[in-house]
């Protein structure tokens, strides 16, 4: 069905191949299930976006999700919001989280992508360093590029297999996916707000598309 859809097929009609193609998609059960159909019953690349724990991140490895998009600032806004603190760069939340999916995912082979988003300040970045990508925003590459400070490599694809690190599997057991996420409260949290404010956007670009085809 995802292979002949219109989408696609104005990409090829435009001699765009779907190889050139990444679909965005939140982390939630479906939105994992569906990149796993897209990867592995199409060859649609995906990025599975919204993540802000090891649950997602696992069945996202599971499903063959070409790329991952962990939320590092938004998790730390979550944690000083609630914990009414203010945290460094060596015990930010956040950082924590991207540098327990990456250890993760190097440990037990899974090529999916980790890109860590959404920083707030550039301790966050320093902390990853090493992490496979990650989508840094104009201001803070300023503040990287203007810095004096060495910038180690903090993480190490060779060093996670010596981690002990619990296997888990969730892409076939919807029941014990939903447990795990549900026991994350600040997950939880964070990716129904993410949701929300995903479908605001696309009512606002509805709008603004509407208004420009009646204009056409």
């Amino acid at each position: 069905m995802y292979g002949d859809s219109q989408v696609f097929q104005l990409y090829k009609e435009k001699g765009i191949d779907k190889s050139r193609i990444l679909i965005k998609l939140a982390s939630t059960w479906e939105g994992i299930k569906a990149a796993h159909k897209l990867q592995s019953e199409h060859g649609v690349n995906c990025n599975l976006t919204l993540m802000f724990s090891l649950t997602q991140a696992i069945a996202a490895a599971e499903a063959g999700a070409y790329l991952i998009s962990p939320f590092v600032g938004r998790i730390l806004d979550w944690y000083k919001a609630n914990a009414k603190k203010e945290y460094g760069k060596e015990e930010d939340p956040g950082v924590k989280s991207v540098q327990q999916i990456f250890n993760y995912y190097k440990k037990y082979g899974y090529k999916t992508i980790v890109m860590g988003a959404s920083f707030r300040n550039i301790g966050e970045i320093t902390e990853l360093a090493g992490c496979d990508y990650l989508t840094i925003a104009p201001n803070l590459l300023e503040q990287l590029y203007n810095s004096q400070d060495s910038v180690p490599q903090k993480l190490k694809s060779e060093e996670a297999s010596s981690l002990d690190l619990q296997k888990k599997s969730y892409i076939h057991d919807e029941p014990k996916f939903r447990f795990d996420f549900n026991e994350d409260t600040m997950a939880v949290h964070k990716l129904s707000e993410g949701i929300s404010k995903f479908a605001a956007d696309a009512i606002t670009l509805k709008g603004i598309l509407r208004e420009k085809i009646e204009k056409a």
